[in-house]
């Protein structure tokens, strides 16, 4: 598929995507706060950053993005069709970065939840997730 943007236009509308506060990110915590949830955000002292943590429950959570973080078999993944050695090489150094850290998350006690962003679209089973994370299961 070719792009219809120009390259300029595009390079504006991919400086326009933000790592933090994203649209799915605000879901999971309205939907946390609504079930009655406290917590933190973006804690820098834990591996990874995670973008949900609840301390009491010694869970966090991360909300990714289809697709910079490739959620296998989900239609949001798509390969651009530009650069194709560069998307690799980022998709794959992203896929990398997350197991490392929730692996490290892991080894030192933290239960790790990843929602993602196409998870969020229905918000009865989005609750039914985190109840069921929350809950220990």
């Amino acid at each position: 598929m070719v792009d219809r943007l120009t390259p300029e236009c595009r390079s504006r509308l991919m400086s326009h995507v933000h790592s933090k506060d994203t649209t799915p990110e605000l879901k999971v915590r309205r939907t946390l706060h609504a079930m009655g949830y406290r917590f933190r955000l973006y804690r820098r002292d834990l591996p990874g950053k995670p973008d949900i943590v609840l301390p009491k429950y010694g869970a966090a959570i991360f909300v990714n993005g289809c697709f910079w973080h490739r959620h296998r078999g989900c239609k949001k993944a798509s390969m651009p069709s530009t650069h194709v050695d560069f998307w690799n090489e980022k998709f794959r150094r992203n896929v990398e970065r997350d197991k490392k850290n929730v692996r490290l998350l892991r080894r030192v006690g933290w239960r790790v939840l990843v929602v993602w962003e196409c998870q969020t679209k229905d918000e009865d089973r989005l609750r039914k997730k985190l109840e069921k994370f929350l809950a220990g299961s």
